[in-house]
């Protein structure tokens, strides 16, 4: 009897542990990707589309290997912004190219762009300098670098569209700075260092009028020449 007792008791605790087992599987989030960039999505928005706050850029569909790059320079150090260099202090290589590669595959409509605030003429000049720079302050074409459309290109020239005049402003202020670096030669901070603030506000406002073109996805690897030698795209 006592025998039998027990051996119905240790199957109801058995069961037990298995139901609960299976209650905790089933309360645990899912293990994917999307779940664990969440941490992202309060500022670069739920697929990477970016928010309304001007300072936070888009992360969706732009190259895996400039993310990548990126979420490096966070980890390291090399770029500074408090928030994201706790975030990625302790995520090793893979799970960061993981990152990049998620993102990288979001496409979300590029989002229309704003009315701009500044001049005709101000505009004008952005226009100049970003498709056709100015070769006798050896400035070249914003277009030379990011594309015809300004996508980008694989694997590490990021699309410019869908950013705000604000944030493309501050960034191009940060290469002038050295605030922000890249592996060398670092060809951003050689053509930004040419940049005048009144040049730097023209891109900044002509680049955030641009709409989206038929298709925005970063061109393939090799498709144009590059003007100079880029540490963040090898050839």
């Amino acid at each position: 009897m006592f025998a039998r007792v027990a051996a119905s008791a240790a199957v109801i605790i058995t069961l037990a542990a298995i139901d609960g087992a299976s209650a905790q599987m089933a309360n645990q989030p899912p293990d994917t990707m999307a779940a664990r960039v969440e941490a992202c999505t309060p500022c670069h928005g739920n697929k990477g589309e970016g928010t309304s706050d001007v300072y936070f850029p888009r992360l969706a569909g732009k190259p895996a290997g400039y993310l990548y790059n990126q979420l490096l320079a966070f980890r390291s150090g090399r770029r500074k912004y408090p928030p994201m260099n706790y975030l990625l202090e302790f995520l090793p290589d893979p799970y960061l190219q993981a990152m990049a590669e998620y993102f990288a595959n979001e496409h979300p409509p590029l989002p229309q762009p704003a009315p701009s605030e500044v001049s005709k003429d101000v505009l004008a000049q952005g226009e100049q300098l970003a498709t056709s720079g100015d070769a006798n302050r050896n400035i070249p074409a914003c277009v030379s670098c990011h594309g015809p459309d300004l996508t980008g290109m694989q694997p590490g020239i990021p699309g410019l569209l869908g950013l705000r005049a604000a944030y493309i402003s501050a960034q191009l202020g940060a290469w002038r700075y050295g605030t922000r670096t890249a592996k060398s030669p670092d060809c951003m901070q050689l053509v930004a260092g040419h940049l005048t603030e009144a040049d730097v506000t023209a891109v900044a406002a002509w680049l955030a009028t641009r709409p989206a073109p038929a298709n925005p996805a970063p061109l393939p690897r090799g498709t144009y020449a590059l003007p100079f030698g880029c540490g963040s795209q090898p050839n």
